[in-house]
């Protein structure tokens, strides 16, 4: 019998990244095949299973309740461009027609 079932419903999901060692990134990946299951829903079931169970952090978090994601991982942080696109020119062949501009044939 597994201690992690497989899913019921499903989660918001946002992307972490993270490294693992390389024979816990082997257990991780064994055990998601043995559920049936991919690898996020197991660490996310890790997390709630493992975490709810020390005493001492559910007693922390009571008093901490917000969130302690830093800053640059929040939801609605975009990238914006402040650089102009910069394009290729068009090589020119030795011509002066400007091929940019040219219909095609």
């Amino acid at each position: 019998m597994s201690l992690i079932k497989p899913r019921t419903r499903g989660k918001r999901l946002v992307r972490h990244i993270t490294h693992l060692d390389h024979q816990n990134h082997e257990t991780l990946c064994a055990y998601a095949a043995f559920i049936g299951e991919d690898t996020a829903y197991v660490m996310n079931e890790l997390v709630d299973t493992v975490l709810a169970k020390d005493r001492e952090f559910v007693k922390w978090r009571a008093v901490h309740p917000d969130s302690c994601v830093p800053h640059g991982m929040r939801k609605g942080r975009r990238r914006t461009a402040t650089a102009p696109i910069m394009t290729r020119p068009v090589p020119n062949n030795g011509s002066n027609e400007d091929l940019s501009m040219s219909s095609p044939m």
